[in-house]
């Protein structure tokens, strides 16, 4: 085929792309204001990296049907990376809420970590009856002992439809994570 013939059919997949680019909306999880302190129980705590559902690694945004089917749309994702969104969100909040120095692994500082978490999140969704439910097991860990395992199931009310709504739903259940976790409860 000559080069002629080629450049409209590459001209053509280069608008195809774009256009669809614009069409996907990616949104981001943004921490609420910090509205409680906490006094500092944690030190220099090392944050593993958080563990996640399948679905809720995934880019697309998750969200439940009446059948507890759940479905995402491949035009609606994630700004970051979902796992790393979230290790870096509680991870931030922890240390906004109690001024603990919560650091998101590998440490960067030259003494250790005091302790060392790990956030296993179990089930992280927008639910059918219009609530977000974020829930699983935290674990706090120390060279010296006095190791904690927490349970949470976190629910809030997801204000409003769509994806944007979502997110602002998701942010907040992680905020309450992040207070609970400071707070060492459950």
């Amino acid at each position: 085929m000559p080069v002629f013939r080629l450049v409209p059919l590459v001209v053509l997949a280069l608008i195809t792309a774009c256009a669809k680019a614009e069409k996907t909306q990616h949104y981001l999880i943004d921490a609420p204001a910090v509205s409680r302190h906490l006094p500092d129980r944690l030190g220099r705590v090392a944050l593993h990296e958080v563990s996640l559902p399948q679905y809720a690694a995934s880019d697309e945004i998750a969200y439940q049907t009446p059948d507890g089917a759940l479905h995402s749309r491949p035009d609606q994702i994630w700004a970051d990376d979902p796992v790393h969104a979230v290790t870096g969100f509680l991870a931030a909040q922890i240390s906004a809420v109690s001024g603990a120095t919560a650091v998101a692994e590998p440490w960067p500082f030259s003494d250790p970590p005091d302790r060392r978490l790990d956030v296993r999140i179990e089930r992280m969704l927008a639910r059918a009856d219009g609530s977000f439910q974020l829930a699983g097991q935290y674990f706090v860990t120390s060279d010296q002992g006095g190791d904690i395992a927490r349970r949470f199931d976190i629910a809030v009310p997801i204000e409003g439809e769509g994806p944007a709504a979502t997110a602002a739903a998701q942010s907040l259940a992680l905020q309450k994570l992040a207070e609970k976790i400071a707070a060492l409860t459950k």
